[in-house]
């Protein structure tokens, strides 16, 4: 096992918060708080169970993933490639890039684990020999006019302690370069969705920074940040690890200024009681400061033993805004609002609403919007609006498809 010090730490200890104590979320809870939505029996068991969860990780301490990874090799022919599609109507064939299992950021929202960070971290070594692979096979020789997309990473921060401090990150974007040495015509593209801040993209390895390999893949690779529509003091609680917000706002900067192109943001997660005409406006200038001009919103979808830790995190800083998030989840109408992994959207209506507010908003600023099959069908998106979402060239995710015309 190898023990490191996080390259960022949270301005709150959420272990050392005087006077918190996990309330059983259940009916008397939510009317308490003056909640009118009345959830249905299932919705109900889900808080109840996982108010418990909630409480006895707090209490043993597990709510934060360890600082410290395991370091493992593995076959790499051996490794079945993962596509990323969730719909079966993305616009690109993509592939996955996963070196970790498990995540040193630990997000309390996580797509991937509902927030729970009790696995132990795993990093693989020689990660790298399986994108060489890879690539390989998707885009060497004779296969030069296949378009493709890399993703790293989807399911776990690419740029956290287990990549940077073992060199893991380095060696593959290491491989895309030589790949490119190798093959010049190839339609390989990278495409990156991080919430790096500086420092992360100023590691070295071998001499190199992130930042440095980045610079050497310009015109075959994209760099998403990845930003939240949340409270200031809630952002400490749930992204503990992850870089601020100015951080990441820095790490897009530094891109641009070295022509990596880094002008599209996924918006992930929204929380829907935050989103008011105010903070859309703050928050999106904030974005066409630093030059993006397209973004992807996602709004937080959680299980309800997720939205049970949420909640009273979230009433911290507003308990108007608690009682606002259990609101927008629990109408028994939208039990079925479901994204991967069965994880609840907010109300549809509320959630057409507040995708039409920002567009509304950034239409004019020149940005545009990617949006995902997905969620199109389930919120009936209107024709009327595709035509903003496709401006500018990205499409579904954030990809950039003009990147492929740079051969």
């Amino acid at each position: 096992m190898t023990d490191y010090s996080p390259i960022y730490l949270p301005e709150t200890d959420v272990y050392r918060m005087d006077g918190f104590r996990p309330p059983l979320v259940d009916a008397a809870y939510l009317g308490r708080l003056g909640v009118k939505a009345q959830p249905s029996p299932s919705m109900l068991e889900g808080l109840e169970r996982g108010s418990r969860i909630f409480a006895r990780r707090l209490e043993e301490r597990k709510l934060l993933p360890r600082t410290r990874f395991e370091l493992v090799d593995i076959e790499p022919a051996e490794v079945v490639p993962e596509i990323h599609n969730y719909t079966g109507r993305c616009p690109t064939l993509t592939y996955e890039i996963n070196p970790v299992r498990g995540c040193g950021v630990g997000c309390q929202y996580c797509l991937v684990t509902d927030g729970v960070h009790e696995q132990p971290l795993t990093a693989v070594r020689n990660y790298h020999l399986y994108v060489r692979r890879l690539l390989e096979e998707k885009n060497g020789a004779g296969s030069e006019n296949r378009n493709h997309y890399y993703y790293f990473s989807p399911k776990t921060e690419a740029f956290q302690e287990a990549t940077l401090l073992t060199g893991i990150a380095h060696r593959i974007l290491r491989e895309f370069i030589d790949h490119f040495r190798r093959h010049p015509g190839s339609r390989a593209r990278l495409f990156i969705a991080s919430k790096a801040g500086a420092r992360h993209l100023a590691v070295a390895d071998g001499g190199e920074t992130v930042l440095d390999l980045f610079a050497r893949l310009k015109d075959r690779m994209q760099f998403n940040t990845s930003v939240s529509i949340m409270p200031k003091p809630f952002r400490d609680l749930l992204e503990p690890y992850a870089a601020p917000l100015e951080a990441r706002m820095a790490a897009v900067r530094l891109c641009r200024e070295r022509g990596i192109p880094a002008d599209s943001a996924l918006v992930q997660p929204i929380f829907t009681p935050y989103l008011t005409e105010e903070h859309i406006r703050s928050f999106f200038d904030a974005l066409h400061r630093e030059g993006i001009v397209n973004y992807k919103p996602e709004f937080l979808t959680a299980c309800m033993e997720n939205l049970a830790m949420l909640g009273p995190l979230l009433g911290l800083t507003d308990p108007r805004m608690e009682r606002q998030l259990y609101e927008d989840y629990l109408l028994p109408s939208n039990e079925d609002h479901r994204k991967q992994r069965a994880r609840t959207a907010p109300d549809r209506r509320l959630s057409l609403e507040g995708i039409r507010r920002m567009m509304a908003y950034t239409d004019t600023l020149g940005m545009s919007v990617s949006i995902c099959y997905w969620v199109r069908r389930q919120l009936d998106i209107p024709e009327s609006l595709i035509p903003l979402v496709n401006r500018n060239g990205f499409q579904c995710l954030g990809y950039q498809s003009k990147l492929f015309g740079h051969v």
